[in-house]
């Protein structure tokens, strides 16, 4: 006599997923964005961009490629050395690095919380955050 509910798996949210009030039929908010995937997108997109090979660049770098591989695919949160090796062989220093993809975060934010119905921008524009007159700067500031 085995009871049918013990035998499944259930998977009960300690909270439930945070809806968009502008969304139809209690849509789930999209995914806020991990600093490293987009720290490891920048660095990806560099090296393609330079035509180069994950191994040229890890060599460049002293950084094992495998390693090198699961920053990119934002598999490891990488020590501020590695980036910096990482952006240097691709000729950016840490700072260009971490700007790039602080660019990006302000991008995907304002594409997060842009209502439904307004135009967004074109995904080859510029990701340059422009801060409105009369709106107080909400960026993202890293100190070490």
């Amino acid at each position: 006599m085995s009871n049918p509910l013990s035998e499944e798996a259930r998977v009960i949210p300690l909270r439930p997923a945070p809806v968009r009030p502008d969304a139809p039929d209690g849509e789930p908010a999209p995914r806020e964005p991990l600093w490293r995937d987009l720290v490891g997108e920048v660095l990806r997109r560099e090296r393609q961009a330079q035509e180069r090979t994950l191994k040229d660049v890890a060599d460049a770098a002293r950084i094992s490629l495998p390693y090198l591989s699961e920053v990119e695919r934002g598999r490891k949160e990488a020590s501020s050395e590695v980036l910096a090796a990482a952006a240097h062989a691709l000729g950016l220093g840490l700072g260009d690095l971490l700007s790039l993809a602080h660019g990006e975060l302000v991008r995907r934010t304002a594409e997060r919380h842009r209502p439904a119905a307004a135009p967004h921008r074109s995904a080859t524009a510029p990701s340059r955050a422009v801060a409105a007159p009369n709106r107080p700067y909400q960026g993202l500031c890293l100190a070490a």
